[in-house]
């Protein structure tokens, strides 16, 4: 669809809008989801007197806002409805340190492929329960640096969406405090990331995404350190707790990240084989639940 005047209007009136509550509710900032190129000048304008986060999968508006001196952050290149996108701008807002748990923000969304906004909603985090599930978690990543926290929650949400070949597939990836969690874990299988350097198993390294996307229908957990750097994979969760502590209706792979991340200092993100959906544990809860990717 090609953009008009009639839908830029819209958008200019939402985005004002939009600022205008964040401005009114004392927001910390205005998260807003979009991949369009030709509101560039309009964020740009908006930027200028508010707290503004951009949230994109186009490289075009990622390189514009940040030349501009805009707070731009990527997202995971997939399809997400509205919650989805609130959800993941929300969490990759909080692991960069430029939102906290207890903030107000304000979300906008829309038909991001289109250019249409189309959805204001204004969160008090701490008391938002359909956004995090545990707003008593002072941040997500302690210890972990953001960009590869993103790295890890953008991966987990591809993988969650496209699955490998046509089949749904579920995986953990448990991201810090390495060699204690390496203490509660045993392989499952040969490690097939055992003797290469570490540059070649950067989590950074675009061709090793798409090597653990082959290997994520592998029984067993990925483990990476601080660094980025993966340290194995196929490897068994040894921490699980027992099920009568854990929520009904969630399986072996959720218990066990529940359990990892109760006695070390990890995060882990879990995809469900079974629904798609995408958690986030730390000390032991779920953090966050983002929903299979689908195109509204």
């Amino acid at each position: 669809m090609k953009f008009s005047n009639e839908d830029f209007h819209l958008n200019k009136f939402i985005l004002w809008t939009a600022a205008e509550l964040a401005d009114k509710t004392n927001s910390s900032a205005l998260l807003v989801y979009v991949d369009d190129i030709e509101l560039d000048e309009l964020l740009i304008e908006i930027a200028k007197d508010f707290s503004l986060v951009v949230l994109t999968r186009n490289n075009k508006v990622h390189e514009r806002m940040e030349k501009e001196g805009v707070k731009v952050l990527f997202v995971p290149n997939v399809n997400l409805n509205r919650m989805g996108q609130i959800k993941v701008s929300v969490m990759i807002s909080l692991s960069s340190g430029i939102i906290g748990v207890k903030d107000n923000i304000v979300v906008v969304t829309g038909k991001s492929d289109e250019g249409i906004l189309d959805n204001i909603l204004f969160l008090d985090l701490e008391h938002e329960k359909s956004v995090l599930s545990a707003s008593d978690i002072p941040t997500i990543s302690d210890d972990i640096p953001a960009a590869l926290f993103e790295a890890v929650l953008n991966l987990a949400v591809e993988i969650a969406s496209e699955g490998r070949e046509g089949k749904p597939v579920g995986a953990i990836f448990v991201i810090g405090d390495h060699e204690k969690v390496l203490q509660l874990t045993r392989q499952l299988i040969r490690n097939p990331f055992k003797g290469y350097s570490d540059n070649e198993k950067s989590i950074f390294d675009p061709d090793l995404r798409e090597t653990i996307k082959e290997f994520s229908t592998i029984d067993g957990a990925f483990i990476l350190d601080s660094k980025g750097t993966v340290i194995s994979a196929g490897t068994y969760l040894s921490a699980a707790l027992t099920k009568e502590d854990f929520p009904q209706g969630l399986g072996s792979r959720h218990i066990a990240s529940a359990g990892i991340t109760s006695l070390t200092e990890s995060v882990a993100i879990v995809i469900s084989e079974s629904t798609g959906t995408v958690r986030i544990f730390k000390h032991g809860v779920i953090f966050m639940e983002i929903e299979r990717g689908t195109k509204e």
